[in-house]
């Protein structure tokens, strides 16, 4: 059967640059009118055929994106609404955990059990990454979903609950705490280590405190928490954009740290409390660095490597305590605990609620925004011994300790 000749549609012409074009318009993906121009008929007939392919795929791909390209309108959205840090943590888990496993898909495409299947390598992982996971691929199909992207929602069934539960924190005891800044007493992490102790600071309002908030002077020395720090390609960036409204604080000094504090200032010539050589905030490599004066100090078990007839031989050690380092003899293991940033925090709200402070002062003193997050804390702190609780139940029944 003779195939059928192709009717080329009658063009206007227009003179430009004393050439004559063929003319015609179209409408693109977002309903704008375009020019097409063509030497021959023929040839503006198939720049029409291949502009509306192309803005045809262009409008289903608006309709119906992939994985990909909304995810990545989604954290572009979020960006307007969230801090710099949080969204650099959203884009490093979108990208590792559902942009890289089925971002080629379109968002119709996707199923119930694609998402569930995105969750099983993490549900390997800690609660917290699992909900957090969880969290995000129910925000971006929810979003999807409002804005009309999908009919149907396969995140609506995906279960919170995953992951392997973490080690509740522990603070430091006191003769921990005692140990850990003998341990330290004149190394470079003693005074980020006294303020996380005694004013429960976290890492990034240490990191980005300056004199101008530290109110030594006054008749109850105080420290005014204004400003937070985070790294960009291991850059320090500070600014007045804290964690949340509440982390907005004033926290009262005791002596012990104010003394620290003054001593401090005295030798500094930095605006900054915790600063480099030069002045500015530190590094996150930096931080590391100054950090590993604390763990390269503990009996933690560790792993180190011999060459042997000229092989790599992987061995792991466990220093004892009391003993010096080999290649260092001047590091002595003085702790047999670990320590960790946020442990320093920990323990100084495990020390208010066991002195006595009510909760909602705690949650003050700590910046927490959720009273969930400080009562979470209060009642696994205060109430976790029997011997703490029978005094409480003996009172509701109106037993008397001796009965």
């Amino acid at each position: 059967m003779a195939r059928k000749k192709e009717v080329i549609p009658e063009y206007g012409t227009v003179e430009m640059h004393g050439s004559t074009y063929y003319r015609t318009r179209i409408k693109d993906a977002d309903g704008k009118r375009i020019s097409l121009l063509g030497s021959t008929p023929e040839e503006l007939h198939q720049k029409v055929k291949e502009a509306k392919r192309e803005i045809e795929d262009q409008i289903f791909r608006k309709e119906n994106p992939t994985v990909e390209e909304y995810c990545r309108k989604w954290l572009f959205m979020q960006s307007a609404l969230i801090r710099a840090t949080t969204l650099k943590g959203y884009e490093k888990m979108v990208q590792k955990h559902i942009i890289d496993k089925i971002g080629d898909m379109y968002m119709d495409e996707v199923t119930t059990d694609d998402l569930r299947l995105l969750l099983v390598p993490v549900s390997k992982m800690s609660a917290s990454t699992y909900s957090k996971l969880n969290m995000l691929i129910k925000c971006i199909f929810y979003s999807a979903e409002r804005s009309q992207v999908l009919e149907y929602n396969p995140s609506a069934t995906l279960s919170a609950k995953g992951g392997k539960r973490t080690k509740d924190k522990e603070a430091l005891t006191d003769e921990q705490v005692k140990i850990l800044l003998d341990t330290i007493r004149e190394l470079p992490p003693y005074l980020f280590v006294m303020i996380g102790l005694y004013s429960g600071l976290r890492r990034e309002e240490i990191l980005a405190l300056q004199w101008d908030c530290v109110h030594l002077d006054e008749k109850v020395p105080y420290i005014s928490v204004r400003r937070a720090w985070h790294a960009e390609h291991n850059r320090p960036i500070v600014n007045e954009e804290l964690k949340t409204k509440a982390a907005k604080r004033d926290v009262p000094i005791p002596k012990c740290l104010a003394n620290c504090l003054r001593e401090a200032k005295a030798e500094s010539t930095s605006d900054y409390v915790i600063a480099d050589r030069n002045g500015e905030p530190l590094a996150e490599t930096q931080f590391v660095r100054v950090w590993k004066y604390i763990t390269v100090r503990s009996t933690k078990e560790r792993t180190i490597y011999k060459y042997i007839n000229g092989q790599s031989i992987k061995t792991t050690v466990k220093p004892k305590l009391g003993s010096h380092q080999k290649n260092n003899p001047k590091i002595v293991y003085t702790m047999d605990f670990q320590v960790t940033p946020h442990q320093l925090r920990h323990t100084y709200i495990t020390n208010l609620i066991y002195a006595g402070v009510d909760p909602k002062t705690v949650q003050y003193l700590a910046g927490h925004e959720n009273s969930k997050t400080t009562m979470d804390i209060y009642a696994k702190v205060k109430y976790n011994q029997p011997e703490d609780l029978l005094p409480v139940v003996n009172e509701a029944f109106g037993i008397s300790s001796g009965q």
